[in-house]
């Protein structure tokens, strides 16, 4: 049927459906929601499940955790009442930390609660759109289009991990342009950064008028249990003997100022193993200690139950390159994530990789993010700070995030040991 307006009018013109059809048609297209959304996959994933506990998290990952809990029940309570005060939630978080059981307990919620939903991962989103194009389609491309940007709710899980092709970038950015304006309740979970994404989108996500923004802490809660070093990655188990226990201060071996030295390092060491905060940078020649002292404070996290990654740093870059490889079974974004986001990132022999642009870029990358994210990390390093690269030196040089420690004993098998050894065997065979 069509509107009587008079000519001019918007709506002159154009056909609208019958009253008496228009609640078969809503009732096939909320069908079409429920058919996308594929909820029963995700039917087990509720607020009531969400664990707290059990993933070895510290105090502060788990409060971060029921903050995230918390705001995820709140917007989905208000989306069934009404349109939410700030109608867009962005969980943001790395791998497994929980954010897509968030995103699809607030589904299951509104579902429950008789609310529409599409709840869609953004790569299959893009495919059912290109899926419309096909002759054999039953549903036009406007149709499915209109259907998902003006859904009650949307929930649009990983951005981030679709191919980025103009074509999918122009899509997604008029379904969240559109649902902007509109100020349409809209759920989205990333693992990337917002810098990371387009601006346009960026943009839309970072207006606090807008979008709540909850940051997860959590690391990936499938690698709880799995591996005490937290990662495939990780190096720590031939570390295992490195302790704090088995560390010779070596006092009858050294002078004065190199054994008092030394025991200030592991004083240090100690310290920062029961509460990792900042960066702790240990230097000093091969054989020096600098290596046990920090595999002594990964394998004391460990002992607590907390993730750690450590690895040495050519074994780290050699790892990066290999998960380009088509046959890697960890795509390079998730393994170099994985790395920059670690709990407790571990690098051992800073300075003694390959120093290609590629290297440079990919450590100065890591690097940046936990300066700036603050996370713990600790280094050690046989070259002097000033001989490393000067994007990383002004990192580690920062006295408000960083202590450097220089460990000035000599290596372990040096000629002071060995003195003392002959002495021993001199007066063993008089």
């Amino acid at each position: 049927m069509r509107a009587d307006v008079p000519v001019g009018h918007p709506d002159f013109g154009r056909l609208f459906p019958c009253v008496c059809r228009q609640a078969e048609l809503e009732r096939q297209r909320l069908a079409r929601l429920r058919a996308l959304s594929n909820l029963d996959a995700f039917s087990h994933m509720t607020f009531e499940t969400f664990a707290l506990e059990g993933h070895g998290l510290s105090d502060e990952q788990r409060a971060n955790l029921q903050h995230a809990l918390e705001t995820a029940r709140a917007f989905a309570e208000e989306c069934v009442r009404g349109v939410p005060s700030r109608p867009w939630l962005v969980l943001r978080g790395g791998y497994g930390s929980g954010k897509t059981h968030l995103a699809a307990a607030i589904a299951n919620y509104c579902v429950e609660k008789g609310q529409p939903v599409l709840f869609v991962t953004v790569p299959d989103l893009l495919d059912h759109l290109r899926a419309t194009f096909a002759p054999t389609s039953p549903v036009r491309y406007d149709q499915r289009f209109e259907e998902v940007r003006t859904a009650p709710v949307l929930i649009l899980d990983d951005l981030g991990t679709e191919a980025p092709t103009p074509w999918a970038q122009e899509k997604l950015f008029q379904i969240l342009n559109y649902r902007y304006y509109s100020r349409l309740p809209t759920v989205i979970t990333t693992n990337h950064d917002l810098e990371e994404l387009p601006l346009r989108v960026r943009s839309r996500l970072a207006d606090p008028d807008l979008s709540v923004i909850v940051p997860i802490l959590a690391p990936d809660f499938r690698q709880a249990g799995v591996s005490s070093e937290y990662s495939d990655l990780s190096s720590l188990h031939l570390h295992a003997h490195q302790t704090f226990e088995t560390f010779d201060l070596r006092e009858k071996e050294l002078p004065r100022e190199e054994a008092e030295n030394l025991r200030r390092a592991v004083e240090l060491a100690r310290a920062y193993a029961q509460n990792p905060q900042g960066w702790l940078v240990f230097t000093g020649t091969y054989g020096c200690g600098k290596t046990h002292l920090a595999a002594a404070i990964a394998n004391y996290r460990v002992r607590l139950g907390h993730p750690v990654l450590f690895v040495v740093v050519p074994d780290l870059l050699d790892h990066l390159r290999a998960a380009f490889s088509p046959q890697s079974p960890v795509p390079f974004d998730k393994r170099f994530d994985e790395v920059r986001r670690a709990p407790l990132l571990i690098l051992d022999d800073l300075g003694t990789q390959s120093a290609t642009p590629w290297a440079k870029e990919k450590l100065y990358q890591i690097f940046d993010y936990r300066y700036n994210a603050r996370l713990p990390t600790v280094i050690t390093a046989a070259v002097p700070i000033k001989d490393l690269d000067p994007r990383l030196a002004t990192r580690i040089q920062d006295e408000t995030r960083c202590i450097h420690f220089a460990i000035i004993a000599p290596a372990y098998q040096g000629k002071v040991r060995k003195r003392r050894q002959d002495g021993r065997d001199r007066r063993g065979t008089a």
